[in-house]
Formats: C-alpha cells, structure tokens, sequence
C-alpha cells in the first residue's frame, strides 16, 4: 500500500485523482468517471464504451402525467472543495433554473468524489434539492452505475451463494440468445462460453434486500483483481430494509441504487407536487478495489471486500465529507428500548420481540415506512430479549416503527419522536399487541412477510439457472409462474387444513392458469376445514396477510363459490411485479375479513380465494400467512 498524499491533476478535460494505489480520471466538468487505473491496468473501465457510458449517476424522471426520461447527469461546473495530502473532494454540479424547464429535471444536483490517502478506492456521493415553487415532477430512478472490461471481468459476486462466471454481454444479443417473456430475461442458446448454453439470463435473478446489499462487485482473475460497491449504510435508500433492489449483472455492470419502483411499482416513485421543496443527500458510497496474488485464489478477493465492508459499515458515519448537508457523528442522535409483544391467546405474558426490525422513519401511519421514497430511514433489529438500539439517526421528527417475525401487523409508536444534535432518547418497554379478535382455529404459514415457505416447484428444465439449483432461493428461476397450470391443468389448488402441508400443498403464488390458446383464466383456491362447534350469532375473524400483488384482486367467499358477491373483495391491488422478477415478496398488505357465524356451519366448510385478474400471467399473489380466528373466548374477554 502507498503512503504518499494524495494528488490531484487538473487538465481541460479531464480531473484525476491519484493516491499512488489507484487513480481516477473523471470528465471536466460533467464529472463522468473515464478512467480507473489500478494494480498495473489501465482503465478497470469498459474502454470500449464512450466515455460517458462508462461510471455515472443517473436518472429517470419525468412531469406528471409524462413518460419518463433517462438522464446520464453531467456536471456544468467544477470546483475542488479539498485538496490535501490527506484527501481530495471535488465537486460536479449542475444548477437549474427555469430556461431548463422539460428540457432537464428540476433539481440542483451536486455529485462529489472523495479520494482518501492509502484508500484503495474512492467514495461518492451527491446531493439533490428541489427549491419552492419548482415545477412538479416524479423520480422513477436514481443510481450509479459501472461498466467494467468484459475482456477481464467475468466473476460476479452478490452473496456467499450467490455468486459465479457470467455470460458476455453479446452472448445476450440476437442470434446467440432467445428473448422471454420480457427483455430482461433470455435463453442463452450460443453463448460464448458453451456451459453456459441452455441457462437464462435475467438481472432481476440477482437482485436482494436492501438490507442485505453491504458488498458486490467482479473479480476479474488476470490479474486478479477485485471491483466492489460498497454501502455502508440504508439510510438514504427507499422502502426500508426489505425493499429490493438490483445489484450486479451482466455487462459487467455493478449499480448503487437509491431509489427505484423494482418491486414495489409507483408506490416508491417519489412525487413532488405544489411546489414541495426537497433536498436529500446519497451516499457516500466506495468503490472498493482489491487484488491478489499470481497464483493466489482469486476468489477470496471477495472474502476481503467483506472485510473491508465491515469496516465502511462500523465507520458510518462518515467523518470525512465536506458538505455540510451530510450530518457528522456528533450531529445526529440515538434511540435505545426494548419491544414486548402481547398475544393473549399465545400466552399471558409478555412475549420479547426476538429479532424485531425496528426503525426510525418519517412520521406516517403504521408501516407507512415501506412506502416511504423521500427522506431517510434507521432501522435495526432487536436481540432475543427484545432489546434494540438504533444509531446515528439524523436530526429532525420520525415516528418509531417495528415489525415481529411471527406476528402479523404493523406497529406504531404514538407519538412522533424528535431527534436533536448528540441526543439519547431511552424508550423504556413498548409493547405490540399485533391485530387478534380470537383463539387460532387454523393458520397456513409463517408471518415473516415473504412466500419462500410455501411449495416453489423445480423449473422447467428448459429454462434453468444453475445457481439457484438445489438453492435457498429456488424462487429466483425463470419461468415458475407457468408452472401451476402444469401442476393443475384442470382444477385449482385444494388445501385441507390438518392433512396438507403447506411446504408441498400451498403453491408460492396465486397466479392465472395458461389456457391451451395461449390466453390466460383467473384460479379459485379452496382451504377446506372441519369445525367441531359453531357460534352462528357470532363473528369470526379471517386474517390474510400478502407477502406481494401484482395487479391484483383477492376475493373471498365462504361456503357457496358462486355467490354472485364476495365475502370480501381487495379491490385492484398492487404493482410490484414480483412474479415476473423472481421476488418471493414485495409490498406487505394484511387483510382482516369479518366472516359472520351464519356463513359457517358444523362439520366441512370451505373458504375460496378467487383471484379473477388474467390480463397477463404476472397477475397475482403470493400470500404471507392465512388464519382463521374463532369468536372471543369468554376467558380472555374477562381477562381484556
């Protein structure tokens, strides 16, 4: 590792910056990096591309009502805002002003790059702001994105089981790959590399949870060198911790992403409207490069960017950023309690929140936070005893959040919750009493907000992806939704509580079945169960929570399938896409469905979920976890 300053070289075009491990070259003044130098090659950079297609922000926005536009955001004006031995920031901005109005999004952007002494790397982050009385618009995407040498780079790791040698970026094109069902998604059928040939390609297959996004990147094995995103923090990212997004794919390409509607649709596109002043800071994030040895596996060249993420992770905040709209240390504040959770008919005492997430978000409704895209969000997860402390939360007015692994619902701390400079705010107990009108009669399920419990069948052998074979996530193969109807050509899913098992029986998403003129039908799921006694003058209460929706309807009738009119209908709901995308989840929705005692009767019933949607055949649902409750026992009532 070199020890000497950190240099920087201001010519017409181009910026550099240069610490004597690894140098940066970015365009004057738009602030496009060109060029990165390091460990004896050139540019790690894709040198085939232009150099604005090579590391950049970008962004897809547009007026309401309109379709979006990308936009590669190029700087109008340079300024060095430090230059020492010890770091180098610089500044790219680009200002708006009304002349600009439909042609560039209305916001002042300032990118900035940091280069530390002895970093083998570079951090950048950027600030955006939308002034008073600016016209309205929406912001469908922002990010950053790399584009290396597909000559070198051609390992790709997201995950400890998720990584492997990927296609070339031609192998996608016409004539050596079959398109799908979307563009996304193909059949690699004369891939340059022929093990490949037969396996599908899709980004979305590598896509993760925010909160599991810290480290991915490339290994290119000659040299052995490593490209890694790190991110050390989820504070500036959209959706809260279970929001996906893209990572890597094939190009090679590497993204840090801020914000996005992936698997969520425009419930995460942020709107600004009436004039709403708006300013938020992305990132910092850091580029991470690392290498080995001839001769050394190159693969543990991933081992090591872990450790280095551990450390950006246990450094956040920064302290080394210039700008004053990114809050030091010292400047935000903290919030430690403990959360119980009370569930009469689960027991009488109180019940610690093992492994809660718990977080500090915008002040809103209960689990308003997954919908949330504009401000920033702390979130941590709760020890065994309920325990939780969170961090290094900026200034300003938040509401406290959770949600417990196990129990269905959302909860809400009161009162809003404001955080000041160097402040601890010490909640004491706070207790969750999750929605509960009667003892369980029967559940399929676990309430963790996903649908990987459930049956996720083998893939067509047609369109494999080896990763995922005998894989935890088998849900991120191509092509399972066109699975169902060869499971039940002809008659839906029928579930019998207390002799189906819901890991083989239940399949992970309620979608359409293919018709044989390739047109799709809407599917009546039956659950079939057997009740000893029934209160006929009372209510019983069904709860469905849904792991994800795409163009949705859940409609529920009990005891006569034909009824002309449900028991309860949703409505449309949901737009996350995450069927076509390989998610097992995406925006959580709970559904509490009065069922009068009239409807029941002693001995068989049945319950139909009919989803009627069949438009396409990403329409559907994939459930989270399903119980049906008895009246109140009179026992508990006494007790309440």
């Amino acid at each position: 590792m070199s020890t000497r300053g950190v240099q920087l070289h201001i010519r017409d075009r181009y910026v550099v910056m240069d610490n004597g491990i690894v140098q940066v070259t970015l365009s004057n003044p738009d602030g496009i990096v060109t060029g990165i130098r390091y460990n004896g090659v050139d540019n790690l950079l894709e040198v085939l591309n232009k150099e604005s297609n090579r590391g950049y922000w970008d962004l897809v926005w547009s007026a309401p009502g309109s379709k979006g536009i990308f936009d590669v955001i190029s700087g109008t004006s340079f300024r060095v805002i430090v230059h020492n031995e010890n770091q180098v920031e610089l500044s790219f901005t680009r200002m708006w002003d009304p002349s600009l109005e439909g042609k560039f999004v209305p916001l002042n952007i300032d990118k900035r790059f940091i280069m530390l002494r002895s970093s083998s790397g570079f951090y950048s982050y950027a600030i955006y702001e939308h002034l008073k009385d600016w016209p309205d618009f929406d912001l469908g995407e922002t990010r950053i994105t790399f584009k290396l040498r597909k000559d070198r780079f051609h390992y790709m790791a997201v995950a400890d089981d998720r990584q492997r040698y990927m296609p070339l970026p031609e192998d996608r094109s016409s004539g050596r790959a079959q398109i799908l069902a979307y563009p996304e998604a193909v059949l690699l059928v004369n891939p340059s590399n022929p093990e490949h040939k037969g396996e599908v390609d899709d980004k979305y297959q590598y896509s993760r949870d925010n909160k599991d996004i810290k480290v991915h990147g490339w290994i290119s094995s000659n040299p052995p060198v490593g490209f890694w995103q790190i991110t050390p923090s989820d504070e500036f990212r959209s959706g809260g911790p279970l929001k996906q997004s893209l990572t890597s794919h094939v190009g090679p390409t590497t993204l840090a992403m801020f914000i996005s509607g992936h698997y969520a649709g425009q419930y995460l596109v942020p709107q600004f409207r009436n004039g709403e002043p708006w300013k938020k800071v992305f990132g910092p994030v850091f580029i991470y490069l690392n290498s080995a040895s001839p001769g050394d596996d190159p693969l543990w060249l991933w081992e090591d960017a872990k450790i280095q993420m551990m450390t950006e992770v246990q450094s956040w905040p920064y302290s080394f950023p210039a700008s004053e709209e990114f809050q030091k240390s010292d400047q935000r504040g903290n919030v430690g309690g403990r959360l119980l959770v009370l569930d009469r008919y689960s027991s009488k005492d109180y019940i610690p929140a093992n492994g809660a997430y718990v977080g500090m978000a915008p002040p809103g409704d209960a689990g308003s936070w997954q919908r949330e895209c504009k401000d920033y969000q702390f979130w941590t997860r709760a020890d065994e005893e309920g325990y939780f402390s969170i961090n290094n939360i900026r200034t300003g007015d938040y509401n406290l959040y959770a949600w417990v692994p196990g129990f269905i619902g959302d909860y809400r701390y009161d009162a809003a919750i404001t955080i000041t400079s160097g402040s601890y705010i010490e909640m004491g107990d706070l207790v969750y009493e999750p929605p509960r009108d009667g003892p369980t009669l029967w559940e399929i399920g676990i309430p963790d907000r996903s649908a990987a419990e459930f049956y996720v069948p083998d893939p067509d052998p047609k369109y494999i992806n080896k990763l995922f074979i005998d894989h935890p996530d088998r849900f991120r193969h191509y092509g399972l939704w066109d699975r169902y109807t060869e499971l039940y050509p002809d008659t839906d899913l029928v579930y019998t509580v207390g002799v189906s098992d819901y890991c083989k029986d239940w399949f992970f998403a309620q979608v359409p079945r293919k018709k044989d003129d390739n047109t799709h039908q809407g599917t009546t799921w039956q659950i079939k169960f057997v009740l000893d006694n029934v209160d006929q003058r009372s209510t019983y209460k069904l709860r469905v929570a849904i792991a994800s929706a795409t163009l949705a309807e859940l409609q529920v009738r009990v005891n006569d399938p034909n009824a002309r009119r449900p028991l309860f209908t949703s409505g449309l709901i949901g737009r996350d896409n995450s069927i076509a995308r390989h998610g097992i989840h995406g925006l959580y929705w709970l559904f509490n469905v009065n069922v009068p005692g009239a409807q029941l009767v002693e001995g068989n019933n049945t319950i139909f979920f009919t989803q009627p949607r069949n438009t396409s055949p990403f329409q559907g649902i994939m459930y989270d976890y399903i119980r049906l409750e008895g009246p109140p026992s009179c026992d508990v009532k006494d007790e309440l």
